[in-house]
């Protein structure tokens, strides 16, 4: 799973960061189209999978749903290279997250079921450290493409055509080397139950932890409008990319790290403090000018995003069984990703109405409140 998370994440991450560039300056878009655009994406990537977690607790059998994602994601791609308006990038993006909420769960549920307990935030880790190397190497390889065929429209057309090949091979990875945890005898003949029992056996501890998390992601709008903010600063495409790949080289090489270090002192504290961390974060884009200041800012933020990625889904893998455990992780993307679409829609407009200053301020706001109450939680399934 993490050579195909790294292939595909090649591919996207060739795409994603030129995406708003090319809204910005080919379509002529402002920030809140933009936030609209990514919200609608992040959300719709993450709403849907509590339905497919949970079918594939009821199946039992996840690599089909992983293969199924993973190839949607891929053909959907197709379509950037012919866009002419940002709807139909709003369609797009919309409907190739489709295939992000189809693999998630599965995916994330055949990672949990492969490792035991006290190793399973450096599990995750690893993933995303592999996840993550693949979007080091793809901004690399959009930099070559635009250096050789120029940063205008034809450019980073180039750019989406090409991110087609490794989508691909991820898909041929996937149904030639990619196997599921076997199944005890028990685990085969246990009666599965039905939707709204499946959610009401969650624990009252999980309930909580999804609540907090609700009221973090009222702060935690899309990377894209990171984005945006360097490039009304001055700061080249290039530069952006290279930044871009900076955030994801910190990212991969701390994301293992941060996990084992839930596994020793728990995924609580560490969850709290990347909370507050991403307030600091938000404070330090409203007064950022230089462009070693964008470099430092991009840098600590793949931090916040190894502890927020590789901890999180530890965390609840560790408070459900097997049984449960994928409609669990559904639940947790589907409920933050609904907040998502709201979180990134009233961002872009306090921006394009108040200003930077109001709309950073706010997020860094609700992020320390975030951290406060997730520090206040009772218990940790692995301290």
């Amino acid at each position: 799973m993490g050579v195909v998370s790294f292939l595909t994440d090649v591919s996207s991450e060739m795409v994603f960061p030129i995406i708003p560039l090319f809204l910005t300056t080919v379509l002529g878009v402002g920030a809140e189209i933009v936030g609209l655009i990514e919200g609608v994406a992040d959300s719709i990537s993450s709403l849907l999978d509590i339905f497919f977690g949970y079918w594939s607790d009821l199946r039992g059998r996840r690599k089909d749903f992983v293969v199924a994602g993973y190839g949607l994601s891929a053909i959907l791609k197709a379509g950037l290279v012919f866009a002419t308006i940002w709807q139909q990038i709003l369609l797009i993006r919309g409907l190739e997250r489709v295939g992000k909420s189809i693999r998630t769960s599965p995916r994330d549920a055949i990672i949990a079921g492969s490792t035991e307990e006290k190793k399973r935030g450096a599990a995750f880790g690893l993933h995303r450290a592999m996840d993550t190397a693949g979007a080091v190497v793809g901004p690399l390889v959009a930099l070559a493409i635009l250096t050789a065929f120029g940063q205008g429209e034809s450019g980073y057309r180039t750019v989406f055509l090409f991110g087609l090949i490794p989508a691909a091979l991820a898909v041929l990875t996937i149904i030639l080397f990619v196997r599921e945890p076997k199944k005890t005898v028990q685990e085969e003949v246990v009666k599965k139950p039905h939707f709204w029992e499946s959610l009401r056996m969650l624990s009252q501890d999980y309930k909580r932890f999804l609540m907090v998390s609700c009221l973090f992601s009222l702060a935690y709008f899309s990377f894209a409008l990171l984005i945006v903010r360097a490039s009304d600063i001055g700061i080249s495409t290039q530069d952006i990319l290279l930044t871009y790949v900076l955030y994801n080289v910190v990212y991969a090489i701390t994301s293992m790290p941060i996990g084992a270090l839930s596994d020793r002192i728990g995924r609580k504290y560490v969850i709290a403090a990347s909370f507050l961390l991403y307030a600091l974060i938000c404070v330090g884009f409203i007064f950022v000018s230089e462009f070693w200041q964008v470099v430092a800012l991009f840098a600590v933020y793949g931090i916040f995003v190894a502890a927020d990625e590789s901890v999180n889904k530890a965390y609840i893998a560790d408070m459900v069984g097997e049984k449960s455990r994928g409609i669990a992780l559904g639940a947790y993307n589907s409920a933050v990703g609904a907040v998502y679409l709201p979180a990134n829609a009233i961002f872009g407009v306090i921006w394009a109405v108040l200003g930077t200053t109001a709309a950073f301020g706010a997020a860094a706001v609700v992020a320390a409140v975030s951290g406060v109450a997730m520090f206040g939680l009772k218990g940790d399934t692995n301290s």
